[in-house]
């Protein structure tokens, strides 16, 4: 699914308009008829609803959306703030539409405002602003935000939550704000949706499907998409009856330090379950008995150090090197990485430690394999990129990275982001908060590498990678719930979740 700029989404309301054709109050009555029924599907005719509803477009879906529910039943007591004396056209056909209906106890504020008593018992539709702000809300309109807010009212937003722009809130009061409980987004999803900051603004969001041109949403061009469950099984490559391991790769796995064994072990155990032909695990000395007894699976090749990785490697052999989960931080461990990054040929998975490493050496970024993937958290990525303000800037600048380095990069959270070097970034739906546990992303570098080492293209690889985590850890989380959830969880459930997208 593509996500659409606020710019853009403007276009595909344009493009419908004339090429189904459809007038824009027609369009405008069919949205408010697809909100009117998502809200009535969670709420019934006894729960008391105050709408606000700005002089746009947003507040015309208000104004609709009132008086269809009021054609169900239920009883609203509507605002429509019209300081300026200026309705958008289509907001002024909505409040002529609205009068003289029952149920609907209509209030135009043209300059005082007294606030409606709103308790938790209430239901606040929010149709202020929609998407196509700007600017930060100020004077009027942040006092009305601020006391919804101070309620302990619920709030559904309608399309966005009033205040927040679509895209880049760097400079946005975030005080004026609408904190939804809900949001409705018409269509498509914001992209501002999947920034962590935002989460306390948009609450839960639901797409609704208001009949907006397919073809325009085809052919107007974006950066930015949203992994969908359908799309992913024709990702997966057939075996054949007569496959043996040669055919599915060999991978190198280089992780692990004194007293970090673990995540070699986690790592190991991700890539064996996602298909791989044979697998490596290069380890100090004293972590050699720990992974041969936890992974009998696995080879293992171990490093002139006792402790740490500190020798670099010959890769010829391998279709696809991971590296950097327990790796630490050792002098020798950094130079053996480095060393590793100028004479490697074979695609990099680089996470961790060897992320934290490149952090301080971040010239060596651009001289890593054709193929990478670097899988870093926030912090991790803010180290190679430099500090950011939120979720936008973060987002920006790992793009600015994968361009300037070639690289393929997986920006964990989430919506983990897989970010292209020529810019499209894809969202992922899968996972939960119980995969917020140490060792997690180790798991991921080793489902990266196994499809590495089987020869998937690196965008494929990344994007079917950090889908079948998700999942794997989504069917943990309906197992165990989100408390209980260790790595190992993800790692047990991986090969159900993969079997899924088979059948």
């Amino acid at each position: 699914m593509k996500i659409f700029t606020t710019a853009s989404i403007k276009q595909l309301d344009a493009f419908t308009i004339e090429n189904e054709p459809v007038s824009s109050i027609d369009l405008m009555e069919r949205a408010s008829q697809t909100l009117a029924k998502a809200i009535s599907e969670r709420w019934d005719t006894s729960t008391p609803f105050t709408v606000f509803a700005g002089p746009g477009n947003n507040g015309g879906d208000a104004l609709a959306v009132s008086r269809l529910m009021a054609g169900k039943g239920y009883k609203l007591e509507v605002y429509l703030f019209n300081t300026k004396g200026s309705l958008s056209p289509e907001c002024n056909t909505n409040k002529e539409r609205l009068g003289g209906i029952a149920n609907v106890d209509f209030h135009e504020v043209t300059s005082q405002f007294t606030p409606p008593v709103l308790t938790a018992e209430h239901v606040v539709i929010d149709g202020l602003f929609g998407s196509g702000l700007n600017k930060a809300l100020s004077g009027g309109f942040a006092a009305v935000v601020k006391y919804i807010n101070a309620s302990s009212a619920t709030v559904v937003a309608i399309d966005m939550p009033s205040g927040l722009m679509g895209e880049d809130n760097t400079y946005n009061i975030t005080s004026c704000i609408i904190r939804a409980n809900l949001t409705l987004s018409l269509q498509l999803p914001k992209l501002a949706f999947f920034f962590a900051e935002n989460e306390p603004y948009v609450g839960e969001w639901q797409l609704l499907d208001i009949g907006l041109s397919e073809e325009a949403m085809v052919e107007v061009a974006t950066d930015f998409f949203m992994l969908e469950n359908e799309d992913m099984p024709y990702l997966l490559k057939s075996r054949s009856k007569f496959a043996h391991k040669g055919n599915f790769g060999r991978a190198l796995l280089i992780a692990g330090s004194q007293g970090m064994a673990g995540a070699s072990v986690l790592a190991a155990k991700g890539c064996l379950r996602s298909g791989v032909g044979l697998l490596t695990v290069h380890v100090p000395f004293c972590n050699n008995a720990i992974v041969q007894t936890a992974v009998p699976e696995a080879m293992t090749q171990i490093d002139i150090s006792e402790t740490c990785f500190a020798s670099a490697i010959d890769t010829d052999d391998y279709q696809a090197v991971g590296v950097g989960p327990g790796l630490g931080k050792a002098a020798e461990t950094e130079a053996a990485l480095l060393e590793q990054i100028d004479t490697c040929q074979t695609p990099m998975v680089v996470d961790a430690d060897a992320l934290n490493l490149l952090g301080e050496k971040r010239s060596y970024i651009g001289r890593l394999p054709k193929g990478s993937i670097l899988t870093p958290h926030p912090k991790e990525l803010e180290r190679l990129v430099g500090i950011c303000q939120n979720s936008y800037e973060r987002l920006m600048k790992a793009r600015e990275l994968a361009k300037s380095a070639n690289v393929h990069i997986i920006l964990k959270g989430a919506y983990s982001t897989i970010i292209a070097p020529d810019g499209k970034c894809w969202f992922n739906i899968t996972g939960n908060p119980g995969m917020a546990t140490g060792g997690s992303g180790d798991v991921l570098t080793g489902v990266v590498l196994a499809l590495l080492a089987q020869g998937y293209d690196t965008g494929t690889a990344a994007r079917l990678a950090t889908y079948i985590h998700g999942l794997a850890g989504d069917i943990a989380c309906k197992k165990q719930g989100e408390i209980g959830m260790v790595a190992s969880d993800i790692i047990s459930n991986l090969p159900l979740a993969w079997r899924m997208l088979e059948e």
